[in-house]
């Protein structure tokens, strides 16, 4: 089976010999993403929602890539390091992911590989290719 990868450019993605996204068929999987920038650096210090937020832009950016968008998503896991801050988390995802519903799972861990990291986030997708034609709306449908 093909499999197309997509990578962010970041510099640990050779280091660790990872991609940032693998398509495999319509099967997508974008790796643990962090509120990196595309220079590397981390946005929105000390700020659970604003580093939620840049997370699943660049989770969005993968996704597009490999010909998909956010309404392919089925699963979404949140690893944060304080699930004190849950609620900015879950508000910054729910933006996201109100009407598309993905199951979704959110777990303290004790740190990240930078301790200015609050949170990392894995999603799930199903690509139908067909789907994006067909639904140009935005309305979810």
């Amino acid at each position: 089976m093909n499999r197309e990868h997509y990578l962010s450019a970041t510099p640990w993605e050779p280091v660790v010999g990872y991609s940032r996204a693998i398509k495999v068929g319509a099967h997508i999987h974008v790796s643990g993403t962090t509120a990196t920038n595309a220079e590397g650096i981390i946005v929105g210090e000390n700020d659970a929602y604003v580093q939620t937020i840049q997370s699943l832009k660049n989770i969005q950016d993968a996704l597009e890539a490999l010909g998909a968008d956010l309404h392919d998503v089925i699963r979404t896991r949140m690893y944060v390091t304080n699930i004190g801050l849950w609620e900015e988390f879950a508000r910054a995802h729910g933006e996201y992911f109100q009407d598309i519903r993905p199951a979704t799972t959110m777990v303290e861990v004790s740190k990240l590989i930078d301790p200015k990291m609050l949170i990392e986030i894995e999603a799930e997708a199903i690509s139908d290719p067909s789907s994006h034609s067909a639904n140009t709306s935005g309305d979810g449908d």
